[in-house]
């Protein structure tokens, strides 16, 4: 079977297409260099002091691990997260106008569940008509049939948010746990709301199932006279009691009137985003523990029989709330409403690291700092890649000769597409380059080198069989990507590991290792091998010119090799 070498030419063009469309998409950041770590430029300080004077230490460690995951989640924005004494947490990010992660830090309250009072809605959506039957479209929701509370409805001010309303279902991986024999053409059960004859003195706020039909004369007065601010400005804080209602705002502005809490933050399981199984659009799934499951079960069942809602409250502020379109009976559920990928992923986040053990002082001290390292470490770390570089590329020059040429433009390649690179991964992932992931990527180039080594002593080895350029290099090639292959995966092996288990720094050497080995790869396979296969269609190296680096002479094989059967005849050669 032929070998496809037919279009080394036609690789090169769409692998130079694809370096293009990379830093096009660099471009898109409007910024050419790349985010710089605590050591290297310094940085912004938070300090985050305790309310109260005597604090669990165990708690305090609790806390700065969730800021930690807040701020560094992914592990390559290199923000540092420490205690300092029993009450204070430090927090430094890289650059000085990373706005969005000292936000993340300030957001510092505790999360906790409530249920929406049907007797007091502003602004809300219409209520969910809930399902006989779990759906996995966030149109679901939308149904013509919906009702609103009472309130809503006898409102002309209370118009519906634009898209449908998010709601509760069970998650795509469990059982339904409602009885699926019942046809869903059946008129859904209680489809208007049940509602408690309203009274001045109102029900038990321990009871909140009962209470948010029926709140009282003077939580609904509150919520009459209480007033959000506008949208974009700072709201005041809020005391968010657990064991007390809440008049709280949304982010668009709506104030809802909530139970004592039901479910706190601490409670959750898990949080995370993504798109369900054979369905359309991103979803919020989560999952809870313990008396939380029950508790969530009791809630489900009576709010879906009666069209009420439930609201998820992250420092007072209402980030998220939702009907049900079913019982959930497990304590695993998803979020659907039409949201788009950011929607989903921020609600994910500020459930998963929302809640905080301990509370903090609303007044956050921010100041700026310096380097850690001394300006001429960069400058120096930046040489000593430039000369060990240099030296690698002139080795190979005067070794491989023209084949070094290729070492020199598979090493360029590579060091423009690294940098394209760190630039895109700064701007999408916050990636932020330190002095230990400039290690990561000079290190690389010995394995780049590596790489090119192999390949080419297996296309000398052929050549010594005899065989010429042309055909040395597919033959060789196919002995030499496997065994690169090889050191590669151990490289890429070494890199995941330390990811996964290092902590600090050191994870953002182990990430810059894995990137550069990955583009070793890409070169090789998609630069280093068509440029060979270019120049072997070349008379000057396919015939082994002086200075090709595949002479003859290069080789290390005599100019004539007398037949082995002219040898000693007659006593003559």
């Amino acid at each position: 079977m032929a070998t496809k070498t037919s279009s080394p030419g036609r690789t090169l063009l769409i692998f130079f297409i694809c370096v293009a469309g990379l830093f096009g998409l660099a471009a898109l950041g409007d910024s050419w260099k790349p985010s710089l770590g605590l050591d290297l430029e310094g940085g912004t300080r938070i300090t985050l002091t305790a309310t109260n004077d005597k604090v669990d230490p165990e708690k305090l460690e609790q806390a700065a691990g969730i800021i930690e995951s807040r701020v560094n989640g992914s592990g390559v924005v290199e923000a540092e997260v420490s205690t300092q004494g029993s009450r204070n947490i430090i927090v430094e990010i890289p650059g000085k106008n990373r706005k969005d992660l000292v936000d993340s830090v300030k957001r510092t309250a505790q999360l906790r569940f409530r249920l929406v009072s049907g007797q007091a809605m502003s602004g809300l959506p219409v209520t969910v008509t809930p399902s006989a039957s779990p759906s996995a479209s966030p149109t679901a929701k939308a149904s013509p049939s919906a009702t609103a509370s009472p309130t809503a409805t006898s409102s002309a001010t209370a118009t519906p948010k634009p898209r449908p309303a998010p709601a509760f279902a069970a998650a795509a991986e469990t059982p339904t746990p409602t009885p699926t024999a019942t046809p869903t053409t059946l008129p859904v059960p209680q489809a208007t709301p049940t509602v408690t004859p309203q009274t001045t003195k109102g029900s038990s706020v321990d009871d909140p199932l009962k209470w948010i039909q029926n709140p009282g004369s003077e939580w609904t007065s509150k919520f009459a006279s209480f007033t959000c601010p506008v949208k974009g400005e700072d709201a005041p804080p809020v005391a968010d009691n657990p064991d007390e209602p809440l008049i709280a705002c949304t982010e668009d502005g709506a104030k809802l009137l909530l139970s004592k809490a039901v479910i706190e933050g601490t409670q959750l399981k898990s949080a995370s985003y993504g798109t369900p199984p054979q369905g359309v659009g991103w979803v919020v799934q989560l999952a809870l523990k313990g008396d939380a499951k029950g508790t969530f079960a009791d809630v489900s069942r009576e709010l879906y029989g009666n069209g009420g809602q439930f609201a998820m409250v992250l420092d007072g502020q209402v980030i998220s709330y939702a009907g049900f379109n079913e019982p959930i009976l497990d304590g695993n559920a998803q979020i659907t409403g039409d949201f788009t990928e950011s929607e989903a992923k921020s609600l994910a986040n500020s459930l998963k690291y929302g809640a905080l053990p301990i509370k903090f002082d609303p007044d956050v001290t921010t100041e700026t700092v310096g380097a850690t390292l001394a300006g001429d470490q960069l400058s120096a770390g930046i040489l000593a890649g430039v000369i060990g570089l240099l030296i690698v590329m002139l080795y190979c020059l005067l070794y491989y000769r023209g084949l070094g040429l290729v070492v020199i433009a598979s090493l360029i390649v590579a060091g423009v597409i690294t940098y394209g690179t760190v630039l895109v991964l700064s701007e999408a992932a916050g990636f932020t380059l330190t002095l230990p992931g400039i290690a990561g990527l000079i290190v690389a180039v010995g394995i780049t080198a590596d790489s090119f080594i192999v390949y080419f002593e297996r296309i000398r080895d052929e050549m010594r069989d005899g065989k010429s350029m042309r055909v040395a290099v597919e033959s060789g090639w196919v002995r030499a990507r496997n065994t690169c292959l090889a050191a590669d995966t151990v490289s890429l092996l070494a890199g995941v590991v330390l990811y996964i288990f290092a902590i600090g720094v050191v994870r953002g050497f182990a990430f810059a290792l894995v990137i550069s080995t990955i583009i070793d790869i890409v070169v090789f396979f998609w630069f280093t091998k068509p440029t060979v296969s270019l120049l072997a269609r070349r008379p000057y190296f396919n015939n082994g010119g002086k200075y090709s680096g595949l002479s003859r002479d290069s080789l290390g094989v005599d100019d004539e090799v007398a037949p082995a059967s002219s040898v000693l005849v007659g006593g003559k050669a």
